[in-house]
């Protein structure tokens, strides 16, 4: 049987060629690749003289147009979940964090009040009820519920309405958690303060 004048390793086909077509092959082996076409070897995608068709090319700037639109996306979606996942967190402890800055406030001004308004009244009883409306009136400018509050009174010496006695108003509030109706036990943090006034000589 004669060798086909296709067959790379004929005798009338120079040695270079053929080695190079080797080397080829083995080189798309080891790529993983398609094994390079010889010139004299008629491939399923080859012509019908013989000679290989070349393939098209991706192009890479539609490639690379198409990646980059991809990572776009992706990166909005990426960002989106982030600024949800940690933002929300974040904005809600500022808002709590102010919120027990406020009752802070709020006490503050309702035990100053309030001891001011007890040193002013003639009897133990009145000297109660004004300092407790005082405490309200002062919560209730502040946004906070008097219901949450508690105020206590102690003087020094115990007649609370001797001249020169130091009447001390402590007033403790509740800070509820914001945004949350239904969590009727749930507080941020308990705030208190403390006020002392004289009771004068005259009244």
């Amino acid at each position: 049987m004669q060798p086909s004048s296709r067959d790379a390793f004929a005798p009338g086909k120079p040695p270079d060629a053929a080695i190079g077509f080797r080397i080829r092959t083995r080189l798309a082996d080891a790529l993983c690749r398609e094994p390079a076409t010889y010139a004299g070897q008629r491939p399923g995608n080859a012509t019908a003289s013989g000679r290989a068709v070349k393939q098209p090319r991706p192009d890479r700037g539609n490639l690379q147009w198409h990646f980059s639109e991809h990572e776009r996306g992706s990166a909005v979606v990426e960002f989106t979940f982030l600024a949800l996942l940690l933002m929300v967190p974040l904005v809600y402890f500022v808002i709590t964090v102010g919120q027990i800055q406020g009752g802070s406030f709020a006490v503050v001004g309702a035990a100053d009040q309030a001891a001011k308004v007890y040193v002013a009244q003639s009897d133990p009883v009145t000297a109660q009820a004004a300092a407790e409306g005082a405490v309200s009136l002062a919560l209730s400018d502040f946004g906070h519920e008097p219901g949450r509050a508690n105020m206590t009174t102690s003087c020094e010496p115990a007649d609370c309405t001797a001249a020169g006695s130091a009447v001390t108003v402590t007033v403790s509030l509740s800070v509820p958690l914001p945004f949350l109706p239904f969590a009727e036990g749930l507080s941020a943090t308990n705030v208190q303060a403390s006020a002392t006034q004289l009771v004068g000589r005259y009244r």
